[in-house]
This record gives structure tokens, sequence and C-alpha cells, in this order.
């Protein structure tokens, strides 16, 4: 067995139970959510694939300089593998290393958002979304879309289209059209952009008043 394998077979062999979630309670959505994220962003560390990728991560874990960020794309990775208890396991290692109010806290409730909500655990996604959202000061512009596309997932499409209203305010001449979808959001899934693009369409036919 490689060394990768083995790390990541000793680390799901040590994890515990899954922690039992609890759904979100959104607040209203602002007027405008203009304010920048720089952490709000895909962690990349190392490139590849499989052990090669897990090997590098692992090293990069050792090293200390990006032990963090190295940490949260193997989580991903071993979510991606089909090892979600170790994906949450790895999770928690980095939560735990972090304060919650602080960019890098803020930087892996993100990502483990978008790794939750690719799992189809929605409502888990959303609590880590709003855990990362309320500890900026401001209205991070990335709020607006991504609630939009777990409410409406979720089947609460009123909302959903609130939410959207709200990234339309803000930038009328990027989100009143799916047409900037591809451009506004690249790493996003086509599934995910589709999904949008109903959110979309909905608040075209009728556009909520505000407030």
């Amino acid at each position: 067995m490689s060394s990768a394998r083995q790390f990541l077979a000793g680390m799901l062999l040590a994890s515990g139970a899954a922690a039992a979630w609890a759904a979100p309670a959104l607040p209203a959505p602002q007027e405008f959510y203009f304010d920048p994220d720089p952490v709000a962003e895909p962690v990349s560390v190392a490139e590849g694939e499989g052990d090669t990728l897990v090997n590098q991560l692992m090293r990069q874990r050792e090293r200390g300089r990006k032990a963090l960020e190295a940490t949260v794309q193997l989580a991903g990775v071993a979510i991606a593998q089909g090892r979600p208890e170790l994906g949450q396991q790895l999770y928690a290692e980095a939560l735990q290393a972090t304060t919650a109010a602080s960019p890098a806290g803020r930087m892996v409730r993100w990502n483990h958002g978008w790794d939750l909500f690719r799992q189809g655990q929605v409502e888990e996604a959303l609590q880590q979304w709003q855990a990362a959202a309320g500890a900026l000061r401001g209205n991070p512009s990335w709020v607006p879309p991504t609630y939009a596309l777990a409410l409406w997932r979720l089947g609460d499409k009123e909302q959903a289209v609130k939410w959207y209203a709200a990234a339309v305010r803000t930038e009328p001449g990027k989100w009143n059209t799916v047409a900037n979808h591809a451009a506004l959001l690249p790493d996003w899934r086509d599934s995910e952009r589709a999904t949008l693009a109903e959110v979309q369409q909905a608040w075209a036919a009728n556009p909520p008043a505000w407030p």
C-alpha cells in the first residue's frame, strides 16, 4: 500500500461519528453586496491526481508553511474519492487550527461549504457559508448567488429569488442575464450554473420589490 493510501486509511480508521447539523436560520437579504472577499476561492496548494496529489499535500502538511491550506485541499480530495468521513475529519482538524472570525477560519468554512453542497448536504453547506459571511464586516459579493443556489436546491424558491434580487440590485449589468453566469462563476459546475439560471428566470418573471 502506498504511503498516500496508508495515510488516508489511517485517518479514516481514526475518524469518529459525523456531527449532527441543524438547519441555519438565514438573515433577510441586505440591499447591496459590494464587498470583495479574498478568502472565498477554492484552495489549490498542489496539482495532480490520485496518490501523486495526496503525497504532495501530505508533504505540505508536514512542512507547515501551507499546512492549513493543504489540509483543506486534502479534505476535498478525500471527499471526491468517496471518503466523506475522512474529509469531514480533516475539515474538523483545519477548523480547530483556526479561530472562527479569522481569514483562515473563514477560508476553511467557505471551502467546507462547497464540499458539503456537492455531497448533497445543502443545509449544512449553508451553515458553513453563513458562518464565513457573518465573520466578515460588510456584505461579501459571493453571498447572494450562493445563497440563492442553495435555497433553490432546498425548494425555498421564494427566498432564493429574494437573494438573487440582491445580486441584481448590487450589479444589475452583471446579474440580470444568465449570459454572464459562466464568467461570473467560473469555479461553479455546469449543474450549479444551470440551477442559478432557473433562479434568474424566476426573478425575471416576477422581480421582488425592495425592501
